[in-house]
């Protein structure tokens, strides 16, 4: 899929991802209204991230805190909420609270207290994801599997932070039955993490473009959305490695 710039072929798309969401949720007898979706915008300008908006779409998601920034003023007189979805570095925290409404890639605790520090200077609560490392990549970020309970004890002390799900960059692989552990493993985690009494409720972001599907079906709450809408990224060569693309 090549660049797309044409705003109708924008729409075009976008209603493909929907049916998409809508058809898979029926093939699971899941209610399609249970499943939100992202529009996930790194390196797509704010002109073409707006067409998406404009046509309804409340929720997007950078990967980085200068594209957060670089594409506000574009964006300002619209209301839409702004997710925080790449690796967060200590020294980005601050500006990151200027543009974000939730951070879905909180995985240490270092980070955790600087947003408690800031949060609590601002007077503001926050919405944050857990990122878990489910397929075990050294190219992706997250706390492992096994550190999760623990993560989320501590969590619980600080007071600005509200935790509403958990995370995850699920395994990219030709081959759908090498996929899905990675997506089944986090709604695993969120069972047992419910299961302890820690959280009343907790989402599940994870699904992107080719894996959607398989994502609902394994209990997303949130697809993340990029390339099936505004077509393939303006990097060439790209592929999701988030150590690489920091």
């Amino acid at each position: 899929m090549h660049i797309i710039n044409e705003p109708s072929t924008i729409i075009t798309h976008l209603h493909t991802v929907k049916e998409r969401i809508h058809q898979a949720c029926l093939q699971c007898n899941r209610d399609p209204q249970e499943v939100r979706l992202l529009l996930a915008t790194k390196t797509v300008p704010a002109e073409r991230i707006r067409v998406a908006i404009e046509a309804g779409e409340t929720l997007m998601g950078e990967n980085k805190v200068q594209e957060l920034r670089d594409k506000a003023p574009g964006l300002a007189d619209l209301t839409i909420e702004k997710h925080f979805i790449g690796h967060l570095q200590s020294n980005k925290v601050k500006d990151v609270l200027k543009y974000a409404t939730c951070i879905q890639s909180l995985d240490r605790v270092e980070i955790a207290r600087e947003l408690e520090k800031r949060l609590q200077a601002m007077g503001k609560p926050l919405d944050v994801y857990i990122q878990v490392n489910t397929s075990a990549e050294e190219s992706k970020f997250g706390i492992a599997p096994a550190d999760i309970f623990t993560f989320a004890k501590q969590l619980q002390s600080f007071d600005t932070l509200r935790v509403k799900g958990l995370m995850t960059i699920g395994l990219l692989d030709a081959d759908p039955l090498k996929m899905k552990p990675s997506l089944r493993l986090l709604r695993r985690l969120r069972n047992e993490l419910l299961q302890t009494g820690i959280y009343t409720a907790l989402g599940l972001s994870m699904g992107m473009s080719g894996d959607l599907e398989m994502a609902i079906a394994e209990g997303a709450t949130m697809v993340r959305v990029g390339t099936a809408i505004f077509g393939n990224r303006v990097v060439p060569g790209y592929v999701w490695n988030e150590q690489a693309n920091q």
